[in-house]
């Protein structure tokens, strides 16, 4: 039920990702972004996968430039080449025969689903009978302004280092430095997710921990605010950025599959 395959961006770069589809007969399918340094076959990808098969949704998860089995090198990755490469993954999807279309983002992957989002919208608006509308956005604790969490994170001096050296720590807490070019950080200076977002019509769901340890929860909140359809805000109490507690992981595994499953009237 799952099948390996490949497509590409409209740069020519490979992107590496699973199909997964139910035994019945589906046009409806999520898109899967991953988050900063993360990939395709995360446990997050991996359970949602699995419930969304249970509810006759097919998935489509792959890996985001300079990740897992995709093209890169990841020095070169910004937030642009993600935000197209979730694109070419809609447009191969629609090839696949899928019309009933949900974005789904974790973290830097939040990010990108809401600018794709925001353009696949522009897309539909200017040729409807081709461009079917998104069904939903399901966001984990999006990024929606990276550049504000970057220098939050590695201030000043850090972002001096990284202009200097085109390398960032491990966010995850490794010892050694990551080679990422200062690019990425100016690229994120043009890419804040918040106007965008006010030109998405598809019901829009956000689920973040308020002990997140790394997307401040303001960011959440302002971008609730900024969306104009259908949307919700869960706030889950004691919840950090991975959701370790196994019933907050739970809970918010339940809150995207339903949501997908049956997303509000637009």
């Amino acid at each position: 039920m799952e099948e390996t395959l490949s497509f590409r961006d409209p740069a020519g770069y490979r992107i590496a990702a699973v199909l997964a589809e139910p035994q019945q007969t589906t046009d409806h399918v999520a898109v899967l972004c991953h988050g900063f340094l993360s990939h395709k076959n995360s446990s997050s990808n991996q359970a949602l996968v699995e419930l969304l098969k249970n509810r006759g949704i097919a998935t489509l998860r792959f890996d985001c430039f300079g990740h897992g089995d995709s093209d890169g090198p990841f020095a070169k990755l910004t937030t642009s080449i993600g935000v197209a490469q979730a694109l070419a993954a809609l447009t191969y999807v629609m090839t696949r025969g899928y019309r009933r279309l949900a974005l789904v983002g974790s973290s830097f992957g939040g990010l990108l689903s809401i600018l794709a989002g925001a353009e696949w919208t522009d897309l539909h608006y200017s040729t409807p009978a081709a461009i079917p509308p998104l069904a939903c956005l399901a966001l984990k604790c999006p990024v929606v302004d990276f550049g504000e969490e970057l220098r939050l994170e590695l201030g000043d001096d850090g972002l001096q280092e990284w202009k200097r050296t085109n390398t960032i720590p491990d966010l995850h807490g490794g010892d050694s430095r990551l080679p990422l070019d200062y690019a990425f950080y100016q690229d994120c200076l043009n890419r804040i997710a918040y106007g965008p977002a006010r030109t998405i019509a598809a019901p829009t769901l956000i689920v973040q921990g308020d002990h997140d340890e790394y997307v401040p929860l303001h960011q959440s909140q302002r971008l609730y605010e900024s969306l104009s359809g259908p949307k919700h805000l869960e706030i889950l109490p004691g919840a950090d950025h991975r959701f370790t507690n196994p019933s907050d992981f739970q809970r918010m595994l339940t809150l995207l599959t339903d949501w997908i499953a049956a997303p509000p009237a637009a």
